[in-house]
C-alpha cells in the first residue's frame, strides 16, 4: 500500500476522533463524516465555463446559467399544470405560499414572490375570480386587504401537488444530497444579498449605480 495514502488515512481518522461531535465513533460514522466534510472544490479546482478561454467572466456565466435554469424550471412547471385549471405557475406558487404561511395582505404576498405590484395584482385578481382565495379588510389597516386560501383553493392545489412535486424534483436534476446542500447554501447567500435591495424599490433608472456603490464594495 502507498505509504502516503496510509499516512493520510491515519491523519483523517485522527482528525475524525478529535473533531467529530455528530457521528457515531465507528466506521459508518467515519464514512458519513468524510462525506459531510468533503468539498468538491477542494479536488476539482476551478470549473470550466463556456467562453472562459476567450476571457468571459464568471459573473457572465453565472447569469446565463440562472437564465437557462429558470427556463428549464418553467418548462417543467408548464407540464405540471397541463390539463389543470391553472393558467400559470405563479398561480399555484401564490396558493402554496398562502397555504404554507397563512393569511397575509396583498403586498406581503406579492413581495414574497419577488414580483412588482401590477403583475402581482393581476395574479391575485385571477385567483379571486377563480374562487380559490378570499379577501377581507385588515383589522390593523382598513385600506389593506388580507388574503386567505379557501377550501376550494386547497382542493385544487392538492389535486395538482403530485405533479408539482415531480417538477420540483426534476429541477434539482442529478445533484447528490451533498451537492444540493452546497447549492442551497450558495443560493441562500445570494438571496440574502439581493432581497434587501429588491425591498428598497429603487427606481430602475438608478438601480445599477445605487447597488454597485452601496452594496458591492462590502460584498466579497
Amino acid at each position: 500500500m502507498d505509504n502516503k495514502l496510509l499516512r493520510d488515512t491515519i491523519g483523517l481518522l485522527e482528525k475524525f476522533e478529535s473533531e467529530n461531535q455528530d457521528y457515531t465513533p465507528d466506521i459508518e460514522g467515519f464514512q458519513h463524516w468524510v462525506v459531510a466534510n468533503f468539498s468538491p472544490s477542494d479536488s476539482e479546482g476551478e470549473p470550466y465555463w463556456e467562453g472562459k478561454e476567450n476571457g468571459r467572466s464568471p459573473e457572465s456565466a453565472i447569469n446565463t446559467l440562472f437564465v437557462h435554469l429558470n427556463r428549464y424550471a418553467k418548462n417543467y412547471s408548464k407540464s405540471a399544470i397541463h390539463g389543470s385549471s391553472f393558467s400559470t405557475q405563479e398561480e399555484f406558487i401564490y396558493l402554496i405560499n398562502l397555504k404554507a404561511f397563512g393569511a397575509m395582505n396583498k403586498m406581503e404576498l406579492i413581495k414574497r414572490n419577488i414580483q412588482d405590484k401590477p403583475t402581482g395584482m393581476q395574479i391575485i385578481n385571477r385567483l379571486l375570480a377563480q374562487g380559490w382565495i378570499e379577501q377581507a379588510d385588515s383589522v390593523l389597516d382598513k385600506r389593506s386587504k388580507i388574503i386567505t386560501i379557501n377550501e376550494v383553493g386547497k382542493k385544487i392545489l392538492d389535486q395538482q401537488m403530485g405533479k408539482i412535486r415531480q417538477a420540483t424534483r426534476l429541477v434539482a436534476g442529478n445533484l447528490t444530497y451533498n451537492e444540493k446542500m452546497q447549492l442551497i447554501h450558495l443560493l441562500n447567500k445570494l438571496e440574502h444579498f439581493h432581497k434587501p435591495i429588491f425591498n428598497k424599490n429603487i427606481d430602475s433608472s438608478e438601480l445599477l449605480n445605487a447597488v454597485t456603490s452601496e452594496f458591492l464594495p462590502t460584498h466579497n
